[in-house]
């Protein structure tokens, strides 16, 4: 766990110094003679191979001439938490911190394979299915904060119809069809939702019925990512209730994969799994 958010967050702050000397059109040796040092050292912090510290963010965001104090501030708590490998990340009101970097893995990943037991996957809901959810397991949650992250979950869902998507393969269990969320009629046009997704040339959705019982995974929702980075390539995205977890060790992946192929085993066909969907939504009255 600590060091694979030590990986993910000097990959992020990598590529994000990378960009900023690149908007500049500053070479690497032109950048390393205004630091006082080695065009080498520059070369592996965009690389993610030497960690940035917080004296190196400042100085070049002075030589890229960076006035956004909120991006200079990301930026340095980057650097800061490089140094500080045990450090979750905590969610607060919002969740920024841990938002930004699982949509970043979401629009650099070849392949999502997701697992869900109790609720439709964020990438599959509707808008007032995501609202209604959020503040079913949030009931004190401010509404402007409310209005943010439904905003942020409706714009992750832009990376199942960009071009080149990824491979989006999905396992629901029966149960998320037949909560009600926010009552029948967000539930039918929610399983409609998913029904038109699931047409999509790289999206597949299974459905685990009620009626297979106990299954390797059950009751423990995850994400595997296949990223495409020279730095971190397969990470299983775990949220808890107030911080996320990121796995790489192949000892976790190992078990994530082998509780993929259960869970695959157990799902109904992706015709079936439809069939099963449009049962669901039949059930809902109006």
């Amino acid at each position: 766990m600590a060091e694979t958010n030590v990986t993910l967050r000097r990959r992020q702050l990598a590529g994000k110094l990378r960009e900023l000397r690149k908007n500049t059109g500053l070479t690497v040796e032109q950048v390393a003679q205004e630091l006082l040092c080695s065009p080498p050292k520059i070369s592996r912090i965009e690389t993610a191979q030497r960690p940035a510290s917080q004296r190196d963010v400042r100085d070049l965001c002075r030589i890229y001439g960076i006035t956004d104090q909120k991006l200079i501030d990301h930026l340095m708590t980057l650097a800061r938490e490089i140094r500080q490998p045990g450090l979750k990340q905590e969610y607060g009101d919002l969740g920024d911190d841990a938002l930004y970097t699982y949509m970043e893995l979401e629009e650099v990943s070849q392949s999502i394979t997701e697992f869900q037991t109790a609720y439709i996957p964020g990438l599959l809901q509707t808008e007032d299915y995501a609202r209604a959810l959020i503040r079913g397991l949030l009931p004190l949650i401010p509404e402007d904060v409310l209005n943010r992250r439904v905003t942020a979950r409706m714009g992750r869902k832009h990376i199942l119809t960009k071009e080149n998507p990824p491979r989006y393969w999905t396992f629901i269990d029966e149960a998320a069809l037949f909560r009600a969320v926010g009552g029948p009629k967000i539930m039918r046009a929610q399983l409609q939702t998913v029904l038109e997704t699931a047409n999509l040339p790289h999206v597949t959705v299974q459905v685990i019925p009620f009626n297979v019982g106990p299954y390797m995974g059950a009751g423990n929702p995850f994400v595997l990512l296949e990223v495409d980075d020279q730095q971190v390539s397969t990470i299983v995205h775990l949220e808890l209730l107030t911080v996320a977890e990121y796995l790489e060790k192949e000892r976790d992946l190992k078990q994530y994969r082998e509780a993929i192929d259960h869970i695959r085993a157990a799902a109904l066909n992706p015709q079936s799994s439809l069939e099963k969907i449009m049962e669901a939504n039949q059930s809902y009255t109006l």
